[in-house]
Formats: structure tokens, C-alpha cells, sequence
């Protein structure tokens, strides 16, 4: 391509009104159990069956899908609250000892 050919209205991918602002959180909307695996999907770009398939083929070599789904259950936010279980569990604490 020419130089007039790569900043052209069509060829500029910010300009399409899809810039890349994928952020990590458990969506409301695609979850089956806690939302962890639709929320790595949505970030990564992929399926959420392939995760949720990943985290099943972990648990039976293994065992170690179970306690990474549930770390990203605990760590990963809530779409609607912005707030991860672990944060909030957290604040509920300090606020008992205040």
C-alpha cells in the first residue's frame, strides 16, 4: 500500500469505532456458574466454550481448573459493581473492625 492508501477513512481500525478497550470483568449476560470463564473469553477474544473446556481438562489432569476458577471468581470483577468478591469481602472486614 501507498502512503495516501494506509490513513484512509476505511483503512484506519480506531477510526471504525471499535478501539480496543477490553477490560477484565464477569459479565452478567453468558454466565453459566460464576461468570469467570465468559469474562477470560470476552477479554481474550474467544469462545467461552474453549475456556470453559480448558478449565475442564485442567481439573481432570490435575485438579487445578477447580481452584484457578474459583481464584478468578474471588479475583475478577463484577461487570455491574466494578468490584471483585475478594474486595468486597475485604471492606466488610474493615468496616467490622472500625
Amino acid at each position: 500500500m501507498n502512503a495516501t492508501q494506509d490513513f484512509a477513512p476505511g483503512n484506519d481500525p480506531s477510526a471504525a469505532g471499535q478501539a480496543d478497550t477490553r477490560t477484565l470483568s464477569r459479565p452478567d449476560a453468558g454466565r453459566m456458574i460464576g461468570g469467570v470463564a465468559a469474562g477470560l473469553a470476552r477479554g481474550a477474544g474467544v469462545d467461552p466454550l474453549l475456556v470453559r473446556l480448558l478449565f475442564v481438562a485442567l481439573t481432570l489432569m490435575g485438579g487445578a481448573g477447580v481452584p484457578l476458577y474459583l481464584a478468578g471468581w474471588l479475583l475478577i470483577p463484577d461487570e455491574t459493581t466494578g468490584t471483585s468478591l475478594a474486595s468486597q469481602a475485604a471492606r466488610a472486614m474493615s468496616a467490622r473492625r472500625n
